[in-house]
């Protein structure tokens, strides 16, 4: 069974749908889990919040935040999966948002840092983060991201397997 098979199974089975949160992924992790059969069941959509306004606009990412801490941060990885719970019906959300390059990294935040959060509505309908994460892929652009979907749903149902 495929990783987005038994991903779909566990939300199913909790009666969840997920939301996803995407900048450096571009909503390849929509796209990857859409090829799934039946995945309207629980799956309602996702956010591509590539640019900084959009992840203020669309997701309620304090631009505080954003100064402060960079895109690549964990508290954006976080302000992202819970504003993706916030502006959906969604009770299950992950998060990306991270460097592909080959530009565009810095000392704090080289090329293929990725940031991920995942978020759950707990019992009285409120968003939670499960957890975040920081990893660091190698190769080009194409290879950092399709790194950070498999992470991410990797890490997705890590999480929802714990909860």
């Amino acid at each position: 069974m495929t990783e987005e098979a038994r991903l779909a199974a566990l939300l199913v089975r909790d009666g969840h749908t997920l939301i996803t949160a995407e900048s450096c992924t571009g909503g390849m992790i929509c796209a990857r889990l859409t090829e799934q059969s039946g995945s309207s069941d629980w799956l309602e959509g996702g956010f591509v919040t590539y640019a900084l306004r959009l992840k203020s606009r669309a997701l309620g990412v304090s631009e505080e935040d954003l100064h402060r801490w960079g895109a690549v941060s964990e508290p954006v990885a976080k302000a992202m999966a819970i504003g993706a719970l916030e502006h959906s019906a969604a009770t299950v959300s992950v998060s990306v948002t991270g460097v592909a390059g080959p530009s565009g990294g810095d000392v704090v935040s080289p090329v293929g840092t990725v940031w991920f959060g995942w978020a759950i509505r707990d019992a009285d309908g409120v968003p939670a983060i499960l957890q975040t994460s920081r990893s660091r892929f190698e190769g080009d652009r194409r290879a950092v991201r399709d790194q950070a979907v498999d992470y991410a749903l990797s890490g997705l149902l890590d999480a929802l397997e714990e909860k």
